[in-house]
């Protein structure tokens, strides 16, 4: 599934796109920003989008969003490529932005 600017709210990274789904009153959640944020932050060409799933519900629903935080990171052109639930480590959050980043866009 491809994902883009309309989607998320927020244009997509040169190299890759975090995307975190919450929810307010999920504790896991802020944590899982924090590693976010963090690797976002130390990596160029990446972009992030923090979306609450309770004003997101037709994409959580199309993305079969059923807990949070859930974590999609989409290569260049949108396209999800490692999803998961939980809070990620840092060295797992910079493992899936590299294999996003090594995805060959489609001409």
């Amino acid at each position: 599934m491809r994902l883009d600017h309309a989607d998320l709210g927020v244009p997509l990274g040169e190299r890759a796109t975090v995307v975190q789904f919450s929810s307010t009153f999920c504790a896991p959640c802020r944590s899982t920003r924090y590693v976010v944020e963090r690797a976002v932050a130390t990596t160029d060409g990446v972009a992030y989008a923090d979306l609450d799933i309770a004003d997101h519900l037709a994409l959580g629903e199309r993305l079969a969003i059923d807990v949070t935080p859930t974590v999609l990171v989409l290569d260049a052109r949108g396209e999800v490529v490692r999803r998961a639930t939980g809070v990620p480590t840092l060295a797992q959050l910079r493992s899936a932005l590299d294999s996003a980043s090594s995805a060959v866009p489609s001409t």
